[in-house]
């Protein structure tokens, strides 16, 4: 696994966690402020997660949902 992976898998995870009256860029900001990237780059992330149709309508897809579960297992191990 390399490291965008692991981008991306905590930035589906976080969506997949979000609370209703979230939106993508409280998400986004959320990222931000752990420290794991700049705005720039989270940017970029979330948009080639779009792109790659994780997201979709500012929602996860079912795909984007099912990474995002196996993504919250292979953390907790």
């Amino acid at each position: 696994m390399n490291d965008i992976d692991i981008v991306k898998k905590v930035s589906l995870l976080a969506l997949f966690k979000k609370e209703p009256e979230e939106s993508i860029k409280d998400i986004q900001l959320m990222l931000v402020d752990t420290g794991m990237f700049e705005m720039k780059e989270c940017k970029q992330v979330f948009k080639e997660l779009k792109a790659e149709q994780y997201i979709i309508n500012d929602q996860l897809s079912l795909k984007g949902i099912t990474v995002a579960q196996t993504a919250e297992l292979e953390f907790k191990q």
